[in-house]
């Protein structure tokens, strides 16, 4: 099959172009900066077997040309995007153009040109619900969302559900719970996980908000899960992806501070977080049975993986 994987440089769809080209599909990737592997336009450069193409998915120019020249697609994995709730409140501009506009154009090209869209949405998505995240908690109730990245992520959602009702278009959608592991970068903008293991290996202190609760996916897990879509593409659904052992903030940082041997005085302490859901609680049942879904790698063995990672990459 040939696959586009927008995104592609990014720490879930770099590890799904990896994967599925170690599968046997033709995988084109694109993403906002230019690369060694990238395939050039006007440069009269051809380098053998590339891959990669820059282009903003805001951008409608730039995505159309890509789909008339290393098109058609079979398959489109929509990854490309701003990420996390307070980089979409210092970058809102930002935030929605590729968010919203980017995913219209996406959807628009869709509708053109018929290929099977994966689209990738948040765990952000069900705000401050209180019980067990299940898919259907979307459908049943009305959700308050709590922040600029989880607006655009439903408004997402809705532009697909509106896209399949006018057009027929067959998309499955994936909402993410706390993607970590080996190739997420630091910013201050990252997972919670990349945030405290940087700062634990540096020496810079860290907060933790008491009070919250999650589950974490080391990458491989997402990767491989997410991936088993195209073998078994159901129109219309939606998956979560995530863990099954819930653990408070304040364990992942114990964990980290063992894993690293950091100072635990590194480690500050606040209240509760402003805007931010205090226990995500998730129902993985549904990408269990179709997709095969496992959590093979515990939080301490994934983060003693990522500390090895990280220790390499910045040569600590």
């Amino acid at each position: 099959m040939r696959i586009l994987v927008t995104g592609g440089l990014g720490i879930v769809g770099s590890g799904i172009v990896a994967e599925l080209r170690g599968r046997g599909h033709e995988v084109i990737s694109c993403d906002t900066r230019h690369d060694s592997d990238q395939i050039g336009y006007s440069v009269g450069v051809d380098i053998d077997n590339a891959g990669y193409v820059r282009c903003d998915v805001g951008e409608y120019r730039q995505l159309q040309r890509m789909f008339e020249q290393q098109g058609p697609f079979d398959y489109v994995y929509h990854c490309a995007a701003e990420f996390g709730r307070w980089n979409g409140e210092d970058y809102y501009e930002t935030l929605w153009k590729t968010n919203a506009i980017g995913t219209k154009h996406i959807i628009r090209l869709q509708e053109q040109l018929g290929f099977r869209l994966i689209h990738f949405s948040s765990s952000e998505v069900y705000g401050d619900w209180k019980d067990v995240m299940s898919e259907s908690v979307m459908d049943d109730y009305e959700i308050k969302q709590m922040n600029d990245y989880a607006m655009t992520k439903w408004v997402n959602e809705m532009q697909i559900r509106n896209s399949r009702i006018l057009n027929e278009t067959e998309t499955v959608v994936v909402r993410l719970f706390n993607t970590y592991g080996p190739g997420e970068y630091y910013s201050p903008y990252r997972s919670v996980n990349c945030r405290f293991l940087y700062c634990a290996l540096h020496g810079l202190p860290f907060t933790v908000f008491r009070g919250h609760s999650r589950t974490s996916t080391y990458l491989s897990d997402t990767v491989r899960t997410v991936c088993n879509i195209s073998g078994n593409f159901k129109p219309g659904e939606t998956y979560n992806v995530g863990g099954r052992d819930l653990h408070t903030i304040d364990e992942l940082a114990e964990i980290i501070i063992r894993e690293t041997g950091a100072d635990p005085g590194l480690v500050k302490t606040k209240d509760s977080e402003v805007l931010t859901t205090t226990t995500k609680k998730v129902d993985v049942s549904k990408s269990e049975r179709d997709l095969g879904h496992k959590n093979s790698v515990s939080l301490p063995e994934g983060i003693r993986l990522t500390v090895e990672w990280m220790r390499d990459v910045y040569r600590l």
